[in-house]
């Protein structure tokens, strides 16, 4: 290893300086009891059930003042409470042309004005209120009928809003009277007058008082200002949080509100039998080596659940940014109750009706978009490491990789390449040749990617930090100055992303030809970005951030914007990367922090965990519920960021990451060297095929980004996603279906492992996918052993499925592009099977032109006899306005540019599993008999377990991307 360069030797100075409270204790982020407005949050849950019985929710709508919209589709409403009637809200509910409901409230003429921008940043645009729905107005409340049996009905004292499906509450809101929007006030002492005549103003303070007591308590708790630690949050505009109870009567799990390293199934907060004593917390963070199992908040947040049901699936997507707690619990086995705590912010609450998971992630999706298409290369393995300490480095890695036959496509740098941690400008000591090493990793299909964090270094010879400030783009402190913080680059101002004149400026700097004066002129194309420490990250601030009172553009303080923060660097990102070549290129971004919507700027990944076996399984559990909330190109990082993980549990860790959407292996700068080469055999062995296995799949995981691309739907699918009726699987975490592709994977996570169970919840047969041995499930489910020694994962391809895959082995998957393909035809019970392919050039939006081949193929029961039909057909042009994301294929032509590219593209053999019988021949319909072999063994239509029968049809002189048809008879 090379001698350490300067900006590497500075920041192990940095990191001995820094306190001792970097490495995470319970003392460094808040409790739900040292966060005053979460106490009162609390505590007015608390008031509420000791008085159940007479407990009365203050909040009514005066119905003279309910205003239709003109096309009676949505309404306005004026709100007031019974505890402080001078105090007026407006509250304003939509119905959205997918059924979905909109409901928001804001204070009406306040002392100061309520945060309300939060959906600006979430939202891909404004949504179309439906001109269907007809509102019917009454005494005590308004209703709303429409799609197949919803209700939507608004109460109007105490408020109350209820969506009901086939007359069964689904989504209660106030249902238990725990809504309550803190007004803004005068910050003055409010006491009663002894001897006061009744009417006078003292008497009205002492009513008011009265009321405060029952329902906001007797004593003012943290409105002015509140200290943690040396720190103190001065409050300047009081009191401004927001509770608001959300229950689902008929609904007994909840999954969502990412990110939190605990169960899909969100386990209780609150009662008697809570698994956990703090609320979910909603408040990005940097918190490294995170507890394995824990409410605490981390890196992102975004504020999406859903409930679910054998009967159905609804969602609530509540748009805030600011710090937010959730309580979860469960009153019965088949019902949730949960309240949200927000700091500040309106309520914008959307209530999503599903009635399946399906239709609850395309109107989750309809609003905050989907994630786009990603570089192809950039489902393939990465390989990271704080830090490759210099180009010579960098080169002598991928001498290593390839000298071990190992593919990988991209190699990433961390902070020590950049100059005194000055982004954007490469310390000359260790990479005085950045341009050449990146052309020498690119002169072999690969790329790089390079961290920019957004703290910059305050020094007057840093032209982006000096750039910056001339165009008064930095955040302010509450005074109005400059705000100083400390980061990786030593005394660091940020980049108030929210301002717009910061976007033009940022992007900017990537424009490596033809560039302004401070752009990176020593980068090229092959150069893509990891945004990290974007919570944002601040070493000497409260709870390693930003102070709450810092001022961002419009005014508005950092507490109001604080989750939304770390969604707009990526985005500008993504923008500068497309605007600074020649013809756009799809961007790659890698972001540590976000929030909804943040899916449509890149990847994520799920922060500094631990190289530990818990930390491997939660890994799991939190990719999982980060693609349900949207974030569908997710990972964790293999190995584990902290520690010396033993060769068992790396070769384990691989297997996770080669099942994640973001495959990247990533290590701390003080643990030892562990590129996969460097392990002994059989370990090494091992981890190369597993590699190799993870390429060979590239085209069922592109094939899957088509997918969500254009429905929403998560990538990896947990069983109530996959069987939304099966209540056995609701609670399954530690399993997962890839996409619609029918691969059922569930990696080994715990130690001395050598067979596993899976559970299966259908009457189908599953397919091991290296032995072809048969699995049978069953009606009610059913749970099966498989071999799980350290060599295998337990991966089984369910009936009816067809996977294509590129067997070759390369050392990138750019050179795969001209690959012939392997299709498996895995029949079912009824000896059918359905699977597709999604192709395009992988690195420009010509996809959007119509450039993709996308075809279906089948596998049918011939019309004569026990034989079957193994065929392909053009999908796109039977589903031109689905085809893509982000066009309608209105010119496509299945004999466009890219599809006779690839008309030299085969397919060089078709593996049929699981065929009631030896063949009597094989024929591609209206050609020649094709040559093949047979083994047999257990058919699909059977009922035994066992070896499954084997067809291979060798080179059966098929196109890829054209329609054919071969006859398999029996």
């Amino acid at each position: 290893m090379k001698v350490l360069n300067t900006a590497l030797a500075n920041t192990l100075l940095l990191l001995s300086l820094l306190p001792v409270s970097l490495a995470v204790k319970a003392g460094d982020f808040k409790t739900c009891q040292q966060s005053g407005f979460c106490r009162r949050g609390r505590a007015l849950a608390a008031r509420a059930r000791e008085s159940a019985d007479t407990w009365r929710s203050p909040y009514s709508i005066d119905p003279s003042t309910l205003t239709l919209s003109p096309e009676q589709a949505s309404f306005t409403a004026g709100v007031r409470s019974l505890l402080y009637p001078d105090i007026k809200f407006g509250l304003d509910v939509r119905v959205h042309d997918d059924g979905v409901v909109r409901v928001r409230m804001d204070e009406v003429d306040g002392l100061k004005k309520r945060y309300d921008e939060a959906a600006r940043w979430a939202l891909v645009s404004e949504p179309s209120v439906s001109r269907e729905i007809k509102w019917t107005i009454g005494k005590t409340d308004a209703r709303a009928a429409y799609g197949k049996g919803i209700e939507l009905v608004v109460e109007f004292s105490p408020l109350r809003v209820v969506l009901r499906r086939n007359g069964k509450d689904q989504v209660v809101v106030n249902g238990r009277g725990l809504m309550h929007m803190e007004h803004f006030r005068e910050k003055v002492e409010a006491k009663a007058v002894e001897g006061s005549e009744e009417g006078s103003d003292e008497q009205t303070v002492m009513q008011v008082n009265n009321n405060r007591v029952w329902f906001e308590g007797d004593e003012e708790d943290a409105l002015w200002e509140e200290t943690f630690g040396s720190w103190t949050d001065s409050k300047p505009k009081g009191p401004e949080s927001l509770s608001l109870d959300i229950d689902f009567p008929n609904h007994g799990h909840v999954y969502g509100i990412p990110q939190h390293a605990t169960s899909l199934s969100l386990p209780t907060t609150t009662g008697e039998n809570s698994f956990f004593n703090d609320p979910y917390r909603l408040y990005n963070a940097d918190v490294f080596e995170y507890v394995a199992s824990a409410t605490t908040s981390l890196y992102g947040s975004i504020p999406l659940m859903h409930a679910h049901s054998a009967d159905s699936t609804v969602g609530i997507f509540h748009v805030v940014g600011s710090e937010t707690w959730i309580d979860v619990a469960h009153p019965t086995e088949k019902s949730t109750d949960t309240q949200w705590i927000s700091e500040s912010g309106i309520l914008d609450l959307f209530i999503l009706p599903g009635p399946t998971p399906a239709d609850v992630f395309a109107q989750y999706a309809r609003l905050t978009g989907t994630a786009p298409l990603p570089p192809h290369w950039s489902l393939a393995y990465h390989q990271c490491r704080w830090n490759y300490v210099s180009t010579d480095d960098v080169r002598g890695v991928q001498k290593r990789f390839d000298e071990e036959d190992m593919p990988v496509d991209v190699f990433w740098l961390d902070i020590e390449y950049a100059e005194d941690h000055k982004y954007f400008m490469w310390d000359q000591k260790g990479f005085p040749d950045p341009v050449d090493m990146v052309n020498d990793v690119a002169a072999v299909g690969r790329k790089m990617v390079v961290i920019v964090d957004p703290h910059l270094k305050r020094a007057d010879n840093y032209p982006v930090y000096k750039k910056a400030q001339e165009l008064d783009v930095l955040v302010k402190q509450k005074n109005g100055n400059e705000y100083e913080g400390w980061c990786w680059s030593g005394s660091s101002a940020w980049v108030d992303f929210f301002n717009p004149k910061s976007w033009d400026y940022w992007a900017a700097l990537f424009k490596f030809v033809k560039g302004p004066e401070w752009s990176w002129t020593e980068s090229t194309e092959d150069v893509y970005i990891w945004n990290d420490m974007n919570e944002p990250s601040v070493f000497n601030g409260p709870e390693i951030t930003m102070p709450k009172d810092n001022i961002h553009h419009g005014g508005w303080e950092h507490r109001d914007i604080h989750n939304i923060n770390g969604m707009i660097l990526p985005n500008v990102t993504s923008r500068g990367l497309v605007e600074r070549g020649e013809v756009p290129k799809r961007p790659f971004v890698l972001t540590r922090s976000f929030f909804a919507g943040s899916q449509r700027y890149g990847a994520m990944w799920t922060g500094d965990n631990l190289g530990t076996w818990d930390h491997m399984a939660v890994g799991v559990k939190m990719v999982l519920a980060n693609s349900i909330a949207g974030m569908a190109f997710s990972g964790s990082d293999v190995g584990g960021f902290f520690g010396n993980p033993e060769p068992e549990m790396l070769v384990r860790w691989y297997h996770v990451g080669a099942f994640a959407p973001f495959f990247r292996a990533h290590a701390h700068l003080d643990t030892k060297r562990r590129e996969p080469y460097l392990l002994e055999d059989p370990y090494k062995s091992i981890v190369r095929d597993i590699l190799r296995l993870r390429y060979s799949m590239l085209p069922i995981w592109y094939t899957a980004f088509r997918e969500t691309s254009v429905t929403g739907l998560p990538i990896l699918r947990p069983h109530y996603v996959a069987f939304p009726s099966d209540p056995t699987g609701f609670a399954i975490d530690d399993q997962y279906y890839i996409g619609s592709s029918g691969l059922l994977v569930k990696p080994v996570t715990r130690p001395g492992v050598t067979e596993e169970t899976v559970y299966l919840p259908e009457n189908q047969v599953y397919y091991d996918y290296f032995s072809h041995r048969v699995h049978r499930g069953a009606a009610k489910g059913k749970t099966v052993t498989v071999p799980a020694a350290l060599h295998q994962v337990p991966l089984l391809i369910r009936g009816g499925s067809i996977l294509p895959t590129r067997e070759r082995p390369r050392r990138a998957s750019s050179l795969m592009k001209n690959d012939p393909f392997t299709l498996r035809v895995a029949l079912d019970n009824k000896l059918s099977a359905r699977g597709e392919l999604y192709l395009d050039d992988g690195v420009t939006y010509s996809h959007r032109e119509g450039q993709i081949v996308w075809r279906e193929f089948t596998a049918q029961k011939a019309s004569k006899g026990k034989g079957v039909r193994v065929g392909s057909r053009d999908l796109a042009k039977a589903n031109i306005t689905t085809a893509v994301e982000g066009a309608a294929l209105s010119i496509y032509d299945e004999k466009n540019a890219f599809a006779k590219g690839l008309d030299g593209v085969r397919v060089e053999k078709i593996v049929v599993v699981g065929l009631s019988g030896k063949p009597s021949s094989v024929v591609v319909e209206g050609g020649a008999s094709l040559q093949w072999e047979f083994t047999a063994g257990i058919s699909g239509e059977g009922k035994k377990e066992g070896a499954a029968s084997v067809l291979t049809i060798k080179d059966p002189g098929v196109g890829v991307a054209n329609d054919w048809s071969i006859v398999i008879n029996i």
